[in-house]
């Protein structure tokens, strides 16, 4: 088992929310990733990187929202978020480690 620099640049990071813990206790985790990463490079990069088997992915894309700052406007950028679901006897605790 070999890891690439690529699976690196695929997942950006975890997501820690209320919703992502939740999820978590149904076997899901939730990652932050690279605008143009595709279903099935992710999946590969979280089994390669945390020695996992992967479900099933999916993806969300955020659009960034408009604020407001001093009179100039600006938005923030997108960002795609991945729900990865493992399967079972599999665990990735990202709350560890922070």
């Amino acid at each position: 088992m070999t890891i690439d620099a690529k699976h690196y640049d695929v997942i950006v990071a975890p997501v820690i929310t209320e919703k992502a813990t939740t999820v978590s206790e149904h076997n899901k985790v939730v990652f932050k990733v690279a605008t143009k990463a595709t279903k099935p490079q992710i999946k590969e990069a979280v089994e390669k990187l945390f020695d996992v088997k992967v479900k099933s992915v999916n993806t969300i894309v955020r659009k960034g929202k408009t604020k407001v700052f001093r009179g100039s406007f600006g938005t923030q950028s997108d960002s795609k978020r991945a729900v990865v679901t493992l399967e079972e006897g599999h665990r990735i605790d990202v709350t560890t480690g922070l």
